[in-house]
């Protein structure tokens, strides 16, 4: 076992740049684990990565390997690793926003970003989860502290955060309003929302009443920042993901009263023990919308880039 197979690119672009190719299998370092991937979650920030948007930024000049999100087997452990063993069912997001190289057969890792994989489903379910179920948490459960009883509204409510953030929230006794087309308002009521606002038929600030919280997963379109800082309440939180603070929301949330913050993902083997806790309980599924082999990963990136998908989209490796 000296290679396996990994998607890299050499140069910024669209899908086309992106090559399977055979790689060293990396070793694990102190304090580190190997995984051998089973299924790699594919993600928004992704796509723009590669583009030379998004976080290229901190990857620098191709070539690099792409994606973050793992499911998988812990087949080796560093020096110093006691919480985890080989033959360990783990999955996680590591390294995020460095390079990860998720899409290949085997990811190299602090053990601590890793978590043992929910019990009651597969790699696949689980490789969907990790960024955006960590991006949901981090902004409801660690930065907005939510609570039972409190109004949180959460924009793009069917796709790959938003339909987390809105069980997260529902499973912590809060009442969830969810935006997104009308096709998909079922499928967000069916996750626990308590009213649903068609982004294309109403404009929500008019048909809300004020809220404690909002989720913003879509930011600066349509005035989307501005249009919901008008509808939080005086000591709420608007939460803008992933673009962050404009400075024109940042001043009209500020003459408000209101406290508006972005926020980056981070890693948390922590946390991903907790949202396991949720998923094996019930309380908290994925959506897998579609799977692709890992040699069709630019067919998978493409499908995420319509914006398009309810829930996620996922690439079998194993």
């Amino acid at each position: 076992m000296n290679t396996m197979r990994a998607i890299h690119q050499t140069a910024f672009g669209d899908s086309s740049v992106l090559e399977l190719v055979e790689a060293p299998v990396p070793e694990p370092l102190p304090t580190e684990v190997r995984v051998r991937v089973h299924a790699a979650g594919v993600n928004p920030v992704d796509g723009k990565t590669r583009e030379g948007k998004g976080m290229a930024a901190v990857l620098g000049t191709p070539p690099f390997g792409v994606g973050w999100d793992v499911s998988g087997v812990v087949d080796a452990v560093g020096f110093g690793v006691t919480t985890l063993a080989p033959g360990d069912e783990v999955y996680g997001m590591p390294w995020f926003p460095r390079e990860a190289g998720a899409y290949a057969d085997y990811v190299t890792a602090p053990s601590r970003q890793f978590a043992r994989k929910p019990r009651s489903i597969g790699h696949v379910a689980a490789a969907a989860l990790p960024l955006a179920a960590l991006t949901a948490w981090q902004a409801l459960v660690d930065t907005a502290r939510v609570e039972a009883g409190q109004r949180v509204l959460i924009h793009a409510a069917a796709g790959g955060v938003g339909h987390l953030a809105v069980q997260i929230a529902t499973a912590r006794g809060a009442h969830v309003i969810g935006t997104g087309s009308s096709a998909r308002e079922a499928f967000v009521r069916s996750l626990g929302a308590a009213e649903f606002v068609d982004y294309r038929s109403a404009r929500f600030e008019e048909q809300l009443e004020p809220v404690d919280i909002v989720i913003d997963l879509i930011g600066d379109a349509e005035q989307t920042g501005l249009r919901s800082v008008s509808l939080v309440r005086p000591g709420g939180l608007y939460v803008g993901v992933p673009s962050g603070i404009s400075d024109e929301v940042g001043t009209a949330a500020a003459a408000r009263g209101v406290r508006a913050t972005g926020i980056l993902v981070e890693p948390d083997g922590a946390a991903l023990a907790q949202i396991a806790e949720l998923v094996d309980a019930g309380r908290l599924r994925v959506e897998v919308e579609r799977t692709f082999p890992l040699a069709q990963a630019a067919a998978a990136q493409n499908a995420v880039a319509t914006g398009r998908t309810q829930g996620k989209i996922v690439l079998e490796v194993v």
